[in-house]
């Protein structure tokens, strides 16, 4: 008999895939979602969840539809969460209460009905700053930074000023949690790989990297940042980029993400691990922005360089995928400027609206911004 599998926010960008993905895998797919308007437009069906899927509406923070969504299943993946470093740093009750809450009370009633393994969606914005090299050769794992240099650079540098290096940052650098939203994510980490194993269960964690495809919230300010550049091109204006649009970043496609997740849930050796996913190609914010309003036929559209940073945001971060190809198995295979190309096609026949001017005056109303 077909295993069932739980997808807590599965009627998401990333649980919709992965919905897919699962039910294609031979899983029998339960999705519990509690469709929140900045994500979801305010609508009171899921969009886009494939046949075969069982939607079950309710919020992680409520025990007893957690009860009925737990009851039956075989193995949970959880991606219910607030998603967005910028506004995770003023909405504070909000995120603890959604990421942190939410799964104690996912725990709660699976040490009642204990499955098999638990699958959650950590991120990497739990590293902070990633891994640097200094030019003597030596690693640098707790980089912080500090104000900007004299010369007008965000690289963190060393102590003679001389601007350090990024590297892939492996899953052993020490976490250094910058926001409320890398707080919560790495309490959400902790609790599965603590509880898990304490009630028999299996644990797992993958730290993802930026995902980007079809199908995100496109109207959501603080989701993805290749959909807030997809939707401020949509709508003619520059995407903007804070500080100078040089800092260094992964981009996933969701379908790579998605094919983790299942090696995630089914892998022996992945008991207990915690796990980068990325593309394993780096590139500035800058060149994707670019990239992406040439996909998108707007070579007119420039990027607008704002010189400021946000409060919560980190210069670098790479991830080292050496550990999720051996003992996961995982290797992306999503070519990036075809899942431009991809987005870009779909992104042509979406409507969204475009809320990043105001979502930025909330941060520099707050002081979030410098």
């Amino acid at each position: 008999m077909a295993e069932t599998v739980l997808i807590t926010g599965g009627a998401g960008f990333i649980g919709r895939h992965l919905a897919q993905a699962a039910l294609a895998g031979g899983y029998r797919v339960r999705v519990l979602d509690s469709l929140i308007e900045q994500v979801h437009g305010g609508t009171k069906r899921p969009k886009g969840l494939p046949d075969g899927v069982e939607f079950m509406a309710g919020d992680v923070r409520d025990a007893r539809a957690m009860a009925r969504a737990v009851k039956g299943v075989d193995k949970v993946v959880h991606l219910a969460a607030e998603v967005g470093v910028g506004q995770s740093m003023y909405a504070v009750d909000r995120y603890v209460a959604t990421n942190d809450l939410g799964t104690g009370v996912l725990f709660q009633c699976l040490i009642e009905h204990p499955v098999k393994r638990v699958v959650v969606a950590s991120s990497m914005s739990i590293y902070g700053e990633g891994l640097y090299r200094g030019r003597d050769g030596a690693l640098h794992e707790d980089v912080l930074r500090g104000p900007r240099g004299a010369d007008g650079s965000w690289d963190p540098a060393d102590a003679a000023g001389v601007p350090l290096v990024p590297v892939p940052t492996p899953e052993w650098k020490r976490p250094a949690l910058a926001s409320v939203y890398a707080i919560t994510k790495f309490v959400q980490e902790r609790l599965t790989l603590t509880l898990a194993p304490a009630y028999g269960m299996e644990g797992v964690a993958l730290r993802l990297w930026n995902a980007y495809g079809p199908g995100q919230a496109l109207s959501n300010p603080y989701t993805g940042v290749l959909a807030i550049f997809a939707s401020r091109i949509h709508n003619g204006k520059p995407p903007v980029i804070f500080e100078d649009g040089q800092q260094l970043r992964d981009f996933v496609h969701v379908e790579d993400v998605a094919r983790a997740f299942l090696l995630a849930l089914d892998e022996p050796k992945a008991v207990g691990g915690v796990f980068n996913i990325g593309s394993g190609e780096h590139r500035t914010v800058n060149e994707v922005a670019t990239l992406l309003a040439s996909a998108m036929n707007r070579d007119d559209i420039r990027p607008e360089i704002a010189g400021v940073a946000r409060a919560g945001d980190i210069r670098h971060c790479i991830p080292d995928l050496a550990k999720a190809r051996a003992e996961l198995g995982f290797e992306p295979r999503c070519d990036f400027k075809a899942g431009l190309a991809e987005l870009a096609a779909w992104v042509a026949e979406q409507q969204a609206d475009d809320r990043v001017t105001e979502a930025r005056k909330e941060l520099e109303a707050r002081g979030l911004v410098a």
